[in-house]
């Protein structure tokens, strides 16, 4: 069979069969230091799909790197169709400085697609959807929670999509939720283009989580057998994962000590107790019960909190059985070491 066509991206043509790092022009630093966007570009030897996995859209969201450095070291990928573009760091000025945001304090996840004349935030959205986006028919996007929340792995995608519905079973993660786009992200203008796109969020912002590494590097090579460049697995399936279209945030209803009953990917049942709140002295304590039943896909990790802060977050399930039978699947992969390194 004959050798693709080579790939082109910022001036380099990276030929069938070979692999290269290529770093595009971004905006300077004000110290006259340049600073790249790193793309590392694997181009198979047959034709097939092309696939982005982007992660630290938020400078902080570390997991997703590590998933990405962990992909690249693959040996599956020596067998690829297609070509793979992995951005293991959208945004470089977020990462050095260990912060979500850019030096403007803008989301470069709110600044979608972007202008080539518009704010730095603006002006690498461009440069992304240009030189990734247009050049692929699949995606995948890698974040986690925010600063002390933790996320169980999950995928959010347009499940109307029957195509990004596959996808998204496929992946493999324990929860599969229905999630409108939000305007301005990345998922919003690469779903816009109709290409299909998968949202990946698990664990906890600053810190590594090597179940969920280990979820993601997975659910990412799966994805790629789904679509053709990668040969079908040979071990059984994953169990069906719990979808759910419908979340619902836990906030407090005090300041003080928020003292957790429940773990990060429980299965609750409406009334059940989540955690008790309780003033510093002693002399006020509240008790917070599950309005819903479902699975704990979000928590927060700091035990201090305001009154009105988001403390669990809980997507709803109809099928409780089959719901644990998930769960219990899921945690059975695990090793003690990834137990031991979750927060």
């Amino acid at each position: 069979m004959r050798k693709q066509a080579a790939f082109p991206l910022g001036g380099v043509n990276v030929s069938a069969g070979t692999r290269t790092t290529i770093d595009l022009p971004m905006a300077r630093l004000y110290t006259h230091s340049e600073v790249t966007l790193p793309v590392h570009v694997i181009h198979g030897r047959q034709a097939g799909p092309t696939l982005f996995v982007s992660a630290a859209i938020h400078g902080d969201e570390i997991n997703g790197v590590e998933i990405i450095r962990q992909l690249l070291r693959s040996r599956s990928l020596s067998r690829l169709k297609g070509t793979l573009l992995a951005i293991p760091v959208v945004n470089p000025f977020g990462f050095i400085q260990r912060t979500r945001y850019l030096p403007d304090r803008r989301d470069l996840n709110r600044c979608f697609p972007g202008s080539a004349t518009g704010s730095l935030a603006g002006r690498l959205a461009h440069l992304f959807m240009e030189q990734i986006v247009n050049r692929c028919t699949h995606g995948i996007d890698l974040h986690t929670g925010s600063n002390h929340r933790s996320n169980l792995p999950q995928i959010r995608a347009d499940l109307s999509n029957p195509e990004t519905a596959r996808l998204a079973d496929a992946f493999g993660a324990p929860m599969v939720l229905h999630s409108e786009v939000r305007d301005g992200s990345l998922r919003e203008a690469v779903a816009a283009q109709g290409t299909p796109i998968l949202l990946y969020e698990a664990g906890e912002a600053l810190y590594f989580n090597p179940a969920a590494i280990k979820t993601g590097t997975q659910g990412i090579l799966n994805v790629m057998r789904s679509i053709g460049m990668l040969p079908p697995a040979r071990k059984k399936p994953a169990q069906e994962p719990i979808h759910s279209d419908k979340t619902h945030w836990i906030r407090a209803t005090m300041s003080g000590i928020f003292e957790k009953r429940v773990a990060l990917g429980s299965l609750v049942h409406k009334g059940d107790l989540l955690g008790i709140q309780s003033d510093p002295l002693g002399d006020e304590t509240q008790k917070l019960f599950s309005p819903l039943t479902g699975v704990v896909i979000g928590q927060l990790n700091l035990p201090l909190t305001y009154e009105g802060d988001a403390l669990m977050h809980i997507a709803r399930v109809k099928d409780t059985d089959e719901a644990e039978e998930t769960l219990d699947d899921y945690n059975s992969g695990l090793t003690d070491e990834d137990y031991g390194a979750q927060r």
